[in-house]
């Protein structure tokens, strides 16, 4: 069984594709599964990992985030975008003390596996998370979770920062809705964007609703349409609670990870629900595979893809796990991105033609992974 979502995120993905250099480059590098994995699992693809820390020396990488294949308006850009179609994107949480919720910059990896710093941000809005997201213009939105001394004590709101295509700093959205979010998705309607983040500090959802006109993000409504979920401080993780976001269009329903619970849990209607009326639904509940659920991707034909920070339930046999669920919450498989627990976070699919591409970051190695698989 197939997840509805994935096969329409998977259907607005190729309507996108126009850039045959693109598709080739990552055609030759693809490869097919090794011969222990059957036509029904996707994990593990190939793999080439590439350095995620930037000149400054931030480490803990959080969010990833794929530039899409068709940029369609950047009419408001002066200067050359820096950011290309097929471009990754890797937040960091950390500076280079290790401090939790003190990281300020995102790194591009370009379609050739070269890193390069994208965003450098002030320490006012420190410790950038898993909530990162690209419009189809290039326009990247990041979350922010700051500390003073890396422990969930000094925890702060924190905000989302509106960045240009070329890495330049065009906003700062700072509300009562946000608090401390910790996930993102993103729904784009022609002229109209909703922002849906995950609020790891008070247990809520968020949808900001934007006006997006000529590559310009006006706030319209900020709207918070689920509370009450479960979500404390934890001295190791910094926060648990509503993590990974994953949104269909097709169904208008976002799909959130709950890293206390070891569960995933859904909301329909999430782009028309009212002020606190969402009520999620589990989807499914699993100790054994789930140990802290952080982020969330789909696979192109419907599976689900849940990274585990570790944060919660952890086991040393089943360290920085990302895992393959059906989409009625069965098991199909999992692999590790490190040999010690803590080690996964963020992750994101991008569909290319006849690839697909995985990022996946290791926390503890600082680096991300792009594994390419070839659609079966």
């Amino acid at each position: 069984m197939h997840l509805a979502t994935s096969r329409a995120v998977s259907r607005a993905s190729s309507q996108t594709i126009n850039l045959t250099a693109l598709i080739a480059l990552l055609l030759s590098v693809a490869a097919p599964l090794s011969a222990q994995n059957t036509s029904k699992t996707f994990l593990p693809p190939p793999a080439a990992t590439v350095s995620t820390l930037p000149p400054n020396g931030d480490v803990n990488p959080y969010g990833t985030a794929f530039a899409r294949l068709l940029i369609e308006d950047r009419s408001r850009s002066v200067e050359n975008p820096v950011l290309q179609p097929g471009d990754l994107l890797v937040s960091n949480f950390n500076n280079n003390q290790n401090l939790q919720g003190t990281g300020t910059t995102i790194v591009r990896v370009d379609q050739h596996g070269r890193q390069t710093l994208f965003f450098q941000g002030s320490t006012q809005y420190a410790g950038l998370s898993a909530a990162l997201g690209i419009l189809n213009d290039g326009t990247v939105l990041v979350g922010n979770l700051k500390t003073t001394d890396g422990t969930s004590n000094t925890a702060t709101a924190g905000a989302i920062q509106i960045i240009s295509p070329s890495g330049k700093l065009l906003n700062v959205i700072a509300n009562t809705v946000i608090d401390g979010p910790w996930g993102m998705a993103v729904n784009e309607r022609d002229r109209s964007v909703d922002v849906f983040i995950s609020n790891v500090l008070n247990g809520t959802i968020a949808r900001l609703s934007f006006r997006h006109d000529r590559g310009v993000l006006s706030l319209e409504k900020s709207t918070v349409i689920a509370t009450g979920l479960n979500h404390r401080g934890d001295p190791a993780a910094l926060e648990l609670g509503p993590s990974g976001l994953l949104y269909s269009a097709w169904s208008d329903t976002l799909y959130f990870a709950s890293s206390t619970d070891n569960a995933i849990y859904r909301i329909e209607h999430a782009s028309s629900v009212g002020a606190g009326e969402a009520v999620p639904t589990l989807l499914f509940q699993d100790d054994t595979h789930l140990h802290g659920p952080i982020d969330m991707a789909s696979t192109p034909d419907g599976d689900l893809l849940v990274a585990n920070s570790d944060g919660s339930n952890a086991d040393p046999n089943q360290p920085s796990e990302i895992v393959e669920y059906t989409a009625d919450g069965a098991f199909v498989a999992e692999f590790s991105v490190d040999a010690n627990n803590g080690g996964a976070f963020g992750i994101a699919t991008q569909s290319v033609g006849a690839a697909t591409r995985l990022a996946g970051v290791d926390d503890n190695a600082n680096t991300v992974t792009i594994y390419t698989e070839v659609n079966r």
